[in-house]
């Protein structure tokens, strides 16, 4: 176990709050992601990529052991419900899949015989059960690119249907045109009547100053 678990323990419960089992089992998966990678400390220069299955407190403890940030682009989240992540060398293109192991938590109890309560031993626990005991370790094989994933700074293009700029090449093309991922039909919104009747009388308007 990592010494200096406490230190990363502090920082995740700063940024969140509070700290939780959940909080704890980001920590221990980033760390031992790392280590998996060959990384004792969180790499420069994105090296290091997470993919996170969930949202929430789980993440914010990847976040406090990796340095790993939406904002920097070097976290992702596939929301699938899961308490797992995916840790990339972006250099040598290796991943490792981490999930807890399937009995955890009834482990849990054996690392925290005096503590009857399920949350306060799983606090307890989750910060001292050894690594291959809390996890299942698996090297995979992403089915898209990391160079996709990443992208290219500075690429930037517009919606042939609703006009707005897309960034990092998500954008689609579908019957010889551009369009982003809501426009191709890939939406996780959909417009009010009233939004999309005032954008088709935007449109109308818009069309008629086209000359033929």
């Amino acid at each position: 176990m990592n010494p200096n678990l406490s230190s990363y323990l502090q920082k995740s419960a700063s940024q969140h709050s509070h700290l939780c089992p959940r909080q704890i089992l980001g920590v221990r998966m980033g760390l031992l992601g790392m280590k998996s990678l060959g990384f004792d400390a969180p790499p420069p220069k994105k090296r290091l990529l997470v993919i996170v299955e969930s949202d929430g407190c789980f993440a914010d403890g990847i976040t406090a052991a990796t340095d790993c940030t939406v904002g920097h682009r070097t976290l992702r989240v596939e929301d699938y419900g899961k308490i797992a992540a995916t840790f990339v060398d972006t250099v040598s293109g290796r991943a490792i899949r981490i999930a807890p192991a399937l009995d955890i938590r009834q482990k849990a109890h054996a690392y925290a015989p005096g503590e009857p309560r399920r949350y306060f031993a799983q606090m307890q626990a989750y910060q001292i059960m050894p690594d291959e005991e809390m996890f299942t370790v698996v090297e995979v094989q992403l089915k898209t690119s990391i160079e996709a994933i990443i992208s290219r700074p500075g690429v930037r293009v517009n919606c042939d249907v609703c006009g707005e700029e897309i960034i990092n090449e998500r954008e689609i093309k579908q019957n010889g045109l551009t369009l982003c991922r809501a426009c191709a039909g890939d939406a996780y919104y959909q417009p009010t009547p009233a939004t999309l009747s005032l954008s088709l009388e935007c449109f109308a308007e818009s069309a008629s100053y086209i000359t033929p």
